[in-house]
């Protein structure tokens, strides 16, 4: 008896296709240069057919199931172009050397759109649940991709919103990068009229500065999990010398395990008029230096063009405290620019006396801002003021992160970094 062999191009093309969908995409392009066969099965559905069950069966969220960073339910996705956008930014995160010069921007999007894109919470309460987040956490765990060298302006930008929403990485522990994000955030020079003395451009454009931010976020998430070892065990690591080699950080609220939108079931936030998650119980912590270390390091009589000394953060100390605070709205403004997404308008109190007074609104490049003035004691009289934006997606637990200052912003006043985080939403 003569058998014939069998050659895997006469099996079923439904068994084909299952082969392919339970292999790596990386793998599935690679199949189908092989033969017009396989070419046909992977690239001639008209309907995405196969791309869609390619996407699926990967370790990503349903795109069909995900909120954009303001909400909104995400419509027309195309599974072919994101799946090959995807697969790539994962090709070149493991091996930069295959990345060109033209991509390097597209991948850092595509990597943002990756956790700006997925499914919400129901509530505060709920377990984190993003595949999207746990593979993000994964493939950039080592802190290498994001500390790469910026070739434009537009990559540092979008590098360093990338680096600030995923968190602290092990290089991040090093004594000379705190050093160095410490400089940044307490000189007064990165504080003018034109960025209004907060994490945005110096241009007098609006737009959100993440160089700004991600140094704001280093310095604060340092101080919060050092808060968190004295108050727990104590055994964590100082600033000696174990910090020059780096350091493991565990999960800290500041980063992409809590960048979840909180949306409850079947609030509308187009038609929701407090739809940024205003109204609640929030705590504000922030951070300060001595003012007499301020004052030293923000040398008057130092040149514009001549970098302040570093020096003084190599021993430097910082401040940490924290306050609760109900804030209510009390009303909305339409704007023309976002008509779903108004300017709401909120008043702070604590201790049942009013404190604060600010608003929340988008920027310019649709970032959610957050701005307050304080009063002082009973006078009421505003003598602080914050800036800030919202971390991770419309109403997660991230919060939000800014800058601090005094609203007369002599050169010789204080400033710092706070973080918001809301305790206890008011229920819809």
């Amino acid at each position: 008896m003569v058998y014939s062999a069998v050659r895997i191009n006469d099996l079923p093309a439904e068994v084909l296709e299952h082969i392919l969908l339970i292999s790596d995409p990386f793998d599935v392009a690679r199949a189908s240069q092989v033969c017009r066969l396989f070419r046909g099965l992977v690239y001639d559905d008209h309907d995405e057919h196969f791309w869609r069950a390619l996407y699926l069966a990967q370790p990503f969220d349903d795109p069909r199931e995900a909120v954009t960073y303001l909400g909104n339910r995400r419509t027309g996705i195309k599974w072919r172009e994101e799946l090959q956008r995807i697969i790539r930014a994962r090709t070149v995160v493991h091996n930069v050397t295959v990345c060109r010069p033209e991509e390097r921007c597209q991948v850092l999007r595509t990597l943002l759109d990756m956790v700006t894109n997925i499914p919400p919470l129901p509530f505060p309460e709920s377990e984190p649940t993003s595949h999207n987040v746990l593979w993000m956490q994964t493939l950039l765990q080592d802190g290498a991709f994001l500390d790469l060298e910026s070739q434009s302006h537009e990559e540092r930008q979008l590098r360093a919103r990338l680096h600030t929403w995923f968190g602290l990485t092990d290089t991040d522990g090093l004594a000379t990068k705190r050093i160095d994000s410490r400089a940044y955030v307490y000189s007064q020079r990165n504080y003018r009229s034109l960025n209004s003395f907060g994490p945005y451009a110096l241009d007098g454009s609006g737009l959100v500065n993440w160089e700004h931010m991600q140094k704001l976020a280093h310095v604060f998430a340092r101080n919060l999990v050092e808060r968190e070892e004295e108050e727990g065990e104590g055994e964590g690591e100082g600033e000696g010398e174990g910090e020059e080699e780096g350091v493991a950080f565990e999960v800290c609220s500041l980063s992409l395990t809590f960048c979840q939108a909180v949306i409850p079931p079947g609030l509308d936030l187009d038609r929701e008029s407090d739809w940024a998650g205003v109204e609640g119980l929030w705590r504000i912590s922030y951070c300060f230096m001595d003012h007499r270390e301020l004052i030293i390091y923000n040398d008057l009589n130092s040149p514009e063009d001549v970098p302040l000394d570093h020096a003084i953060f190599e021993d430097a100390k910082e401040t940490f405290s924290s306050i609760n605070l109900f804030i209510r709205v009390i009303n909305v403004e339409q704007d023309p620019d976002h008509p779903t997404r108004p300017k709401i308008n909120y008043v702070g109190e604590m201790d049942g006396n009013f404190s604060i007074v600010g608003y929340v609104k988008l920027t310019p490049d649709n970032q959610i801002r957050w701005h307050f003035v304080a009063g002082n004691g009973d006078q009421g009289q505003a003598v602080w003021c914050g800036e800030a934006i919202a971390m991770g997606n419309v109403r997660s637990r991230y919060g939000v992160l800014g800058s601090w200052s005094t609203t007369l912003h002599d050169p010789l006043d204080p400033i710092g970094p706070f973080w918001m985080q809301c305790q206890y939403p008011i229920e819809e």
